[in-house]
């Protein structure tokens, strides 16, 4: 009779966590969002405007955790390696498409597509085209031609090899015929603090970080990479459809979504993409994004997964036609 009784409570403590997660009492305890690079980039920035939404749709406590490093190599494999138990939450951008297309297979064998399940899209910003103040230019085209005659002096920064500031700014090197040197830093909020210190010439930054540069007289914003004009920045031509530049055929705005460990329950996914998508519902977190044109546009797990398999695809191709490397 002991025995059996000790067999009960032994198989009542192994079913636990799949009661837990029926019964939907997930979460019951504060929930790790784990940013993959240092506080001030633009997921950093974005995740921190609408984390008190989160909690309260989660109806538990939500914790930033930055864990950057190796261009965002450091945050993704920690989440990936961590238990599938929805406590510990990456929250990404298109980053992790734009790596695998310039890394291919990385020597850790990180594969975003293997070693995580997709939840939900939160949201979408442009980019700004920032200039350093020291930089004798006011416009576009003073800066391209600025940029042709010093070739030796024009280094723009980014969060890393990899990272959306990376690439971004080679599409649009690439669409003016410009060259220029990479200084690849820790993240977003370094890369944006270099041009703001005069440290590099370019950095292009989420609308966001970026605007509240401009407003502070720290850089000069010269284009946008939408479509069309921004909202919040309407004296700041778009690349594309004011200027004329013809850009490769990929994605130049920020966008975040997030992820899971591989093999993280259905019933806890299921409550996480109904959290973001409750958060991004929220009529005044919508109109505090909208302000930066943040587009809070959420999508379902299934439609992150297709959006990163397209980052995937439409960079690796650019990567290898202009022959991009990653800087020794």
């Amino acid at each position: 009779m002991t025995h059996f009784i000790r067999w009960c409570s032994i198989l009542c403590a192994l079913l636990a966590p799949s009661f837990a997660f029926a019964q939907g009492t997930y979460p019951d305890r504060p929930v790790r969002f784990v940013v993959a690079f240092p506080p001030g980039g633009a997921t950093d920035t974005f995740f921190r405007q609408i984390s008190n939404e989160v909690a309260a749709a989660l109806g538990q406590a939500v914790v930033i955790e930055n864990r950057g490093g190796a261009g965002g190599f450091v945050g993704w494999q920690h989440v990936a390696s961590s238990a599938p138990d929805g406590y510990t939450v990456l929250v990404a951008e298109n980053a992790l498409g734009i790596n695998q297309a310039l890394f291919k297979k990385h020597p850790s064998g990180f594969d975003p597509l293997r070693d995580y399940d997709a939840v939900a899209a939160m949201g979408s910003t442009p980019l700004v085209f920032t200039v350093a103040n020291n930089v004798p230019v006011n416009n576009w085209g003073e800066f391209v031609t600025w940029a042709k005659a010093n070739p030796d002096k024009y280094q723009y920064g980014s969060a890393g090899p990899g990272s959306v500031s990376h690439l971004s700014v080679e599409v649009i090197n690439d669409g003016a015929a410009l060259k220029a040197l990479h200084v690849p830093f820790r993240g977003g909020g370094p890369a944006a603090a270099a041009v703001a210190g005069t440290h590099v010439t370019v950095v292009a930054s989420a609308l966001p970080v970026a605007k509240a540069q401009m407003e502070g007289k720290l850089v000069k914003g010269l284009a946008v990479t939408s479509p069309k004009r921004a909202a919040s920045l309407p004296d700041t031509p778009s690349l594309k459809g004011d200027l004329g530049v013809k850009l490769a055929d990929v994605d130049l705005e920020f966008w975040w979504g997030i992820f899971v460990p591989k093999g993280t329950p259905d019933a806890v996914k299921a409550k996480l993409e109904q959290a973001i998508k409750a958060a991004m519902a929220n009529p005044a977190l919508q109109e505090r994004l909208k302000k930066v044109d943040t587009d809070p546009s959420f999508a379902p797990g299934a439609a992150l997964k297709v959006k990163l398999e397209n980052e995937i695809r439409n960079w690796s191709k650019f990567i290898d036609d202009k022959g991009i490397k990653v800087e020794q």
